[in-house]
């Protein structure tokens, strides 16, 4: 049997704030890179080319380029075997960027485990009652009101419809 070796990949940028940058990874989580810990981790100092990063208006700058993150405003050359140099686009691994990256939890979760808890409260349901009502557990229920945990659809729908009595809409904007 072959073996599989599964190398992180950067599919989409999401969104750039300041030195912080949003990307999918191929395993389709969104996570956060903060470059203004990443950089030094990885050697950028001010001796570095690319020391001009730390600044957000060059750091923006930033492509998406062969699954990882890429800034052609940085000029740094390689010496290639035939002793010529060329100048090449600063790079940083999707391998590097995975391990300094953390999840971003969207915010349409900690809206709908915010939400849940203020409809059980109003309710005067306790978390016990609700997880009884509608087939989950106390712990599960805390966890999602909570933002500790996803929730899959047909679990909402039984929490919002059976647990709470209420009626479920989703939207796509």
């Amino acid at each position: 049997m072959r073996n599989v070796i599964k190398i992180p990949r950067i599919l989409k940028i999401n969104w750039i704030n300041g030195l912080e940058i949003s990307v999918v990874f191929n395993n389709g989580v969104s996570r956060i890179i903060d470059f203004a810990k990443v950089l030094p981790k990885i050697g950028v100092d001010e001796l570095s080319p690319a020391v001009i990063l730390f600044q957000a208006e060059e750091f923006c700058k930033v492509k998406l380029s062969n699954n990882t993150l890429s800034w052609d405003n940085v000029i740094q050359f390689i010496t290639l075997k035939n002793g010529n140099k060329e100048q090449v686009p600063f790079e940083v691994g999707a391998d590097v960027l995975y391990k300094f990256s953390q999840p971003e939890q969207p915010d349409i979760s900690k809206k709908i485990g915010h939400l849940i808890k203020e409809i059980r409260k109003r309710s005067g349901l306790t978390q016990e009652e609700l997880a009884t009502k509608s087939g989950t557990s106390r712990n599960y229920i805390s966890r999602i009101e909570n933002d500790r945990s996803d929730i899959e659809l047909s679990t909402l729908r039984k929490i919002i419809e059976t647990g709470l009595g209420k009626h479920l809409e989703l939207k796509i904007k």
